[in-house]
């Protein structure tokens, strides 16, 4: 993504879901193709992960909507029920991998760098979620439902139709979820399923009013990594419509994603969350700890000023950004590891020039650096500190030195 196609254009470009009935991972992508991702460049990119599998791609009717249903073959036969029940209904593909098997195929695969980046951070999440309801560590977590070559297809495409579209930014609105239970390989759990559930965390969801599973594993991940706010269809020019398909299912609604490509004008704007509080009891030392449990939650931003306080006494103000889906996770925190017993809550716009985060190679090994477009195209790289002190002190090196190839290795992104 150079900065002459920034110039070219203007405005950022955004894509909306519409989750009225939820979302999978193959409603997902077919959404991405009917909006406009071509079937070639997703299969050509796709061969880079060296999987045998065939791309089935058709337009189907779900209730009065045209849209387009995509399935992914494997050699290996499958008995037909659960190769339509992974789409929609929590199915449990026939090969199962750990989260490391996935992320060594995602590493060797040849992929474009923030694809391979943003395939793995879906997979992370749901190992996360994995991790959590079922008590064990991310290492020892077993995909039974998400871990199969479908899965993985499912999830590198939505990453490259991402990239093959020029997104700039990811909006929803509340997500659908269906009710009732489901059959898996822990045995008969109620729905949404404990692992979606947990992704979901924050997230706003409505009552779908249907019996069957709207969201999948793999569809809540994919919501988790890429949206940053959850809301009405936000201003932007409307560019395209797609349709994605799951399984035909009854109900007071299409069993459809649809999904809205446009363009904001000038420079890209949000609505984020601000919360504050006065201290001036709390330990100095454990301000580090309170902010690193904010940015766990989702914190976009943390501050803390000095303040002089009643009775003139010296304190500090802190401030988080976040989402507003997330003020109550944000709140939770502030109570807990701090000695805050009032958080003032306010919602502001934010305007924003796009940024992506990327991974480098450089000399001395691979940082992580911020890339910023400014209205004009331009580009400016910003390493992190955290990657750079740690290679400068393994490779016994100044750690200016890391920082500027880490920046030449940025701007040559380009």
């Amino acid at each position: 993504m150079g900065a002459s196609r920034r110039v070219e254009r203007s405005g950022v470009r955004t894509l909306h879901l519409d989750c009225f009935s939820g979302i999978a991972g193959n409603m997902f992508l077919g959404a991405l193709l009917d909006l406009g991702l071509k079937r070639k460049e997703l299969e050509g990119d796709l061969a880079g992960l060296d999987l045998e599998f065939s791309l089935k791609v058709r337009k189907v009717k779900r209730g009065a909507l045209a849209a387009r249903y995509v399935d992914v073959g494997v050699p290996r036969a499958r008995p037909k029920q659960k190769s339509a029940a992974r789409k929609h209904s929590h199915g449990h593909p026939h090969h199962g991998r750990s989260f490391g098997a996935i992320v060594k195929i995602l590493e060797r695969a040849r992929l474009d760098g923030g694809v391979r980046e943003r395939a793995i951070a879906i997979f992370e999440a749901l190992a996360r979620a994995e991790a959590r309801v079922h008590g064990k560590p991310v290492d020892e977590v077993h995909f039974h439902e998400v871990g199969a070559v479908d899965a993985i297809v499912d999830v590198t495409g939505a990453a490259i139709g991402l990239a093959r579209l020029e997104i700039d930014r990811v909006t929803s609105s509340p997500v659908a979820l269906g009710e009732g239970s489901v059959e898996t390989e822990h045995g008969r759990l109620p729905l949404p399923a404990p692992a979606t559930l947990e992704l979901l965390r924050g997230v706003p969801t409505v009552p779908a009013h249907v019996n069957w599973e709207t969201v999948t594993p793999t569809g809540a991940a994919i919501l988790k990594t890429i949206v940053e706010d959850y809301g009405p269809l936000p201003a932007l020019t409307i560019e395209s419509i797609g349709l994605g398909a799951g399984n035909d299912r009854p109900g007071p609604m299409p069993n459809v994603l649809r999904a809205v490509l446009g363009r904001s004008v000038g420079a890209g704007s949000d609505r984020i969350v601000v919360l504050e509080t006065n201290l001036d009891d709390l330990v100095p030392e454990h301000f580090d700890y309170l902010m690193e449990r904010l940015f766990e939650v989702g914190a976009l931003d943390v501050s803390v000023q000095p303040l002089q306080m009643k009775k003139n006494r010296p304190g500090h103000l802190v401030r988080v950004l976040g989402h507003p889906s997330d003020r109550i996770s944000l709140a939770r925190i502030l109570f807990a590891e701090s000695t805050a017993i009032g958080v003032r809550v306010t919602e502001s716009d934010r305007i924003i020039l796009k940024r992506e985060v990327r991974r480098v190679d450089t000399t001395y090994g691979r940082v992580r650096v911020k890339r910023v477009f400014d209205l004009d195209g331009r580009v400016s790289v910003s390493p992190e500190y955290d990657d750079c002190k740690r290679l400068a002190r393994s490779k016994q090196v100044p750690l200016r030195k890391v920082v500027q190839a880490a920046e030449e290795a940025g701007r040559d992104l380009d």
